[in-house]
């Protein structure tokens, strides 16, 4: 249960420095409860196709990756994270990715944000 939680957490953090840093990524809301709110409530839908969709998605491009020497993950990660902002929007979350290329930017800040955050929260099952 405190893996889930950090990783959440961690998400939720890579998610607002992508926010922070790219301008046509956004989250908007009332106040400031509201919006930590809502990147918690992103941060959740974001795992949950990290775990259900990414693994299938993975596979189906086997040799999308072996033949762009793992190039193609930046572009996996960036369906995830509109895929992310689609679903945010059917759920009347204020998140949004505007555009496949500020999805491939984004994708890459939430993958080195979350690869930092997880060397130093190590897990502890």
């Amino acid at each position: 249960m405190m893996n889930f939680l950090v990783k959440t957490i961690a998400n939720a953090v890579a998610l607002a420095v992508a926010i922070w840093l790219i301008s046509d990524i956004t989250l908007t809301g009332d106040s400031t409860g509201r919006k930590a709110l809502a990147l918690i409530v992103v941060a959740l839908i974001f795992g949950l196709v990290n775990v259900v969709v990414k693994p299938i998605v993975q596979l189906l491009t086997v040799p999308l990756f072996i033949l762009t020497l793992g190039l193609i993950t930046l572009v996996v990660n960036a369906l995830m994270l509109l895929l992310t902002s689609w679903l945010a929007d059917k759920l009347d979350l204020n998140f949004h990715v505007e555009g496949f290329w500020t999805a491939v930017l984004g994708g890459l800040i939430i993958s080195v944000v979350s690869w930092a955050l997880n060397v130093a929260l190590p897990d502890k099952e």
